[in-house]
């Protein structure tokens, strides 16, 4: 199996790995869920993390050809388009954002004018497709459970699985989104973990437990034997057990609501209104919480009184 180079770039904001996999032999790359920067107190929109990918492709003689995004991020905004207009390359993503879109499309309130047919990606892969990177074969995993259109991707000897799988100390990703699905999520680590043993495993997050510090690679042979949450003999009924109960102490992450409107658009903001200004929306209570539209209503009987 061919050897593919990675360089890997960290957010310390929202623990998101960034990864540049290269080809040594053609010099074509591919990028791995990129970061577009939001300090959301602000509404500040920057490109510091983007630019540093930018900066190491340019600097290292790299042609992207690929942008590969492993899920709809919750956590993170993706700057897959800042870097396609920067470099080139074609965004990727798994054939069933679809339902990703359908789902979300309802929470935002979209218009007929967002598609929900995956158009906004260049392109869309079915699990067991295959990619080129280069002289380097890629190959595209669905890997269901922490959303339902997750994705995993090996290229050469490394694999990308996104928010599938952790550390080996931090286990898996959480399963209560809408669409998530603990059971599918142990099947497919277990999908992965059939991989040959030195398949080297390169994380979406780290969120560095017990303070230790930055860790974002292993193999399948470790985390077949060592994840806390998958590994060795856990059964799925005992996996099942630990992640809701886990996922109900969990509380949302900072940045879903302008993350989810801006990734299923495949990181293109929604479009301007008519003075030119961009706005996200933050549909009150969507995932949690009680019906505060009396009070909506009220207020609006309120102004014409």
């Amino acid at each position: 199996m061919s050897e593919v180079h990675v360089q890997h770039f960290f957010d310390p904001i929202t623990s998101t790995l960034t990864y540049v996999a290269s080809d040594p032999e053609s010099g074509s790359c591919a990028v791995i869920d990129p970061v577009l920067d939001l300090d959301y107190a602000s509404g500040t929109l920057s490109t510091h993390s983007a630019d540093q990918v930018i900066t190491y492709i340019q600097e290292s003689g790299l042609s992207l050809e690929l942008i590969l995004e492993t899920h709809i991020h919750a956590d993170h905004l993706s700057s897959a388009p800042y870097l396609q207009q920067r470099l080139g390359g074609r965004i990727c993503i798994g054939s069933r954002i679809t339902t990703i879109q359908s789902t979300f499309a309802e929470i935002f309130d979209e218009d007929e004018h967002f598609s929900r047919d995956g158009s906004q990606f260049d392109v869309v892969l079915e699990d067991g497709d295959q990619f080129v990177v280069g002289k380097l074969t890629g190959d595209a995993l669905h890997v269901p459970g922490h959303t339902p259109a997750c994705m995993a991707y090996r290229i050469g000897d490394a694999l990308f699985v996104g928010d599938t799988l952790f550390m080996p100390d931090a286990g898996t990703a959480r399963c209560d989104f809408p669409g998530g699905d603990a059971r599918a999520l142990y099947e497919s680590c277990h999908k992965l973990l059939t991989l040959p043993d030195a398949t080297r495993v390169y994380v979406c997050h780290d969120y560095q437990p017990e303070e230790r510090p930055l860790a974002f690679v292993s193999t399948v042979g470790q985390q077949r034997r060592d994840n806390i949450h998958v590994g060795g003999s856990i059964s799925a009924e005992e996996f099942v057990a630990m992640r809701e109960a886990r996922d109900a102490t969990l509380g949302m992450p900072t940045l879903i609501l302008p993350s989810l409107q801006t990734n299923m658009r495949a990181g293109h903001l929604p479009p301007s209104n008519a003075n030119g200004r961009l706005f996200l929306r933050v549909p009150i209570n969507a995932f949690s919480g009680a019906d505060m539209r009396p009070l909506a209503e009220k207020n609006e009987q309120s102004k014409g009184e």
